[in-house]
């Protein structure tokens, strides 16, 4: 019979940052806080494997409005007018389910141009997979072109570059990276973040799925046959008509 793993283990957290965690509260967490824990230091919310990479690339300079640590970065394009630029990986989840792990990744860095008060304008994309002779492979790569088309199609922002790579290196995990590219007046830049007591908080949006919240730490585990994958995120578009409210682009 296989040994149990411990709960922050199967939690996508290491030895390392289980002990830290203890060190910062002065105990063992209960699951709850073990589970936000896991949540808050996963790839996918902290980035916390690429970060090393990402940390020697630029992020300052005159034209620089909003570098990292927002929804998306902002950079001047003169006339009072920002470019809002979004990038994000949906690698795990598009590896078990091609055309939802692609169509979230897609939905996701667009919600986060238009979280700025931007107007997305445009889409690109980046793709990584195997051998096109593995029929495994095959599979992944339709599943994901249709979900990248079929979120972008019903969102109507064009896709209007990217790149595609194959290298039997990718069979096991495919890299499927999403843009979403934003236009925005310097004055209508939106940042989320709230300051003094009293503010509300307001949550929109569908109740949590199957995936739950381990659709994030899932992001940090290396994928192997045994790898115990959660359900994967399913996208859904809210559509506004005849309303009253409307983005700060509309």
């Amino acid at each position: 019979m296989a040994e149990q793993k411990p709960v922050w283990q199967e939690m996508g957290l290491t030895a390392g940052e289980y002990e830290q965690i203890c060190e910062l509260l002065g105990r063992e967490p209960n699951y709850l806080e073990t589970g936000l824990f896991a949540v808050l230091w996963s790839e996918h919310c902290s980035y916390k494997n690429s970060r090393p990479v990402l940390k020697r690339f630029p992020t300052e300079g005159k034209r620089v409005l909003q570098g990292p640590g927002e929804n998306a970065g902002a950079v001047d394009i003169g006339d009072g007018q920002a470019v809002i630029f979004k990038v994000e990986s949906h690698n795990h989840p598009s590896a078990i389910e091609p055309y939802e792990g692609a169509a979230t990744g897609v939905g996701g860095v667009t919600r986060d141009i238009f979280t700025m008060g931007a107007r997305p304008i445009a889409s690109l994309n980046s793709l990584r997979f195997g051998s096109l002779d593995d029929d495994a492979v095959r599979h992944l790569l339709s599943g994901v072109i249709e979900g990248i088309g079929g979120y972008g199609n019903r969102l109507g922002v064009p896709t209007v570059g990217g790149d595609i790579f194959f290298h039997s290196s990718f069979k096991e995990n495919p890299l499927v990276n999403a843009m979403s590219v934003g236009l925005v007046d310097h004055d209508r830049i939106v940042r989320g973040r709230a300051t003094g007591p009293g503010n509300l908080v307001l949550l929109a949006g569908a109740k949590t799925g199957s995936d739950g919240v381990h659709g994030c730490t899932f992001a940090s585990e290396e994928l192997s046959e045994e790898t115990e994958a959660p359900a994967v995120q399913a996208g859904g578009i809210l559509f506004w008509k005849n309303s009253s409210w409307r983005p700060a682009w509309k």
